[in-house]
């Protein structure tokens, strides 16, 4: 028994395979069942491979620029030379290609960078950012894209809805309400009187709503940072009340008189800064009649004429204005109304 028809092979031919050894034309070739027989026919290879050469491929990975380079789908010696005349080319560049050239089977573990790049989109785009500003946002991912928007244009950019959690909370109190008010005053410097529903409402820190109801007092605000802090302080104040409303009664009553003769009103708003915000942090020039508070990269200018505060940050502002109306008022005598119940 003999081979006698004509081979043709059309395109690439793996080392060991039946293919490859007749394209070698032998005399003699081994069948699949073991069998030594005669090769006795003609042999003729056309190409009809789609692949790439050399300069082609180094000129495809050269406009990717990619970080990592895997070889498949070849002969092992040939992806060997191939990988290492793609490692001798891209060698002296900034970043060199990882290139892998893995056997049948075999694991690579490939290492990527942790940074991320991130389009800001919306209205935090209207202002080209400049090297250090700090951009707050929400960071939203679609696919392998990440886009910074602000929280109250969610529902323009993606299919997210913004909330808001209000948040409640009832204690017993048996003070007069007046009381409360006052104290208020003195906590946060303005109160901000209404009714809601017939029932009266003082409204503190433009954030925190108090509510008077029988027994009871009902706070209301809205969850955030800055508002849960007020709103602990609220509770603080009213628990305090609550717990001795004689003694709190007295207190503000009380005019506090100082000796103006031992230090000035700008030393001891000096000497509160620095309590408070530490020394380092406090700049006062008397001549100028300013304090400067520097905190966290945010400044607040005291003017110690008119008591005014200047800060572009809400918070730092808010802090620093109550802090000099609360020194204020224990160094000059203040006119507080009679309490009902409470005795003159």
């Amino acid at each position: 028994k003999a081979v006698v028809s004509t081979q043709s092979t059309g395109g690439y031919c793996v080392e060991g395979t039946l293919a490859k050894m007749i394209m070698s034309e032998p005399e003699e070739i081994v069948s699949i069942t073991g069998q030594r027989l005669p090769l006795k026919c003609s042999v003729s290879y056309i190409s009809f491979s789609a692949h790439t050469d050399y300069e082609q491929t180094r000129e495809f990975i050269h406009l990717l620029k990619p970080a990592h380079i895997i070889l498949v789908h070849g002969e092992q010696s040939e992806m060997q030379r191939l990988r290492s005349s793609l490692k001798r080319e891209y060698e002296d560049t900034a970043n060199p290609a990882e290139i892998f050239a893995p056997a049948n089977n075999e694991e690579i573990v490939l290492n990527f960078r942790g940074e991320k790049m991130a389009k800001i989109v919306g209205r935090l785009a209207s202002k080209k950012p400049k090297v250090g500003d700090k951009i707050s946002g929400v960071l939203v991912k679609r696919g392998f894209n990440y886009h910074i928007v602000s929280p109250d244009e969610l529902e323009h950019y993606t299919d997210l809805k913004q909330g808001v959690i209000l948040q409640k909370q009832s204690i017993p109190f048996m003070a007069p309400f007046s009381l409360l008010h006052h104290c208020l005053q003195q906590l946060a410097g303005t109160v901000e009187q209404s009714e809601q529903g017939g029932k009266s409402c003082l409204k503190v820190f433009d954030s925190v709503l108090v509510m008077q109801d029988h027994n009871k007092i009902m706070i209301e605000w809205e969850g955030s940072e800055m508002g849960d802090m007020y709103a602990d302080a609220v509770l603080t104040l009213c628990l305090q009340i609550e717990a001795n409303p004689q003694a709190i009664k007295q207190s503000s009553l009380r005019s506090i008189t100082q000796d103006k003769d031992k230090t000035t009103f700008e030393d001891r708003v000096e000497k509160l800064l620095i309590e408070l915000y530490g020394e380092e942090n406090i700049n006062y020039q008397p001549k100028l009649k300013y304090i400067t508070v520097t905190l966290d990269g945010e400044k607040a200018v005291i003017n110690l004429k008119s008591y005014q505060v200047q800060c572009s940050n809400e918070s730092l502002h808010q802090m620093v204005s109550t802090a000099i109306k609360r020194l204020h008022n224990a160094l000059t005598p203040v006119n507080v109304p009679i309490i009902p119940g409470y005795g003159t």
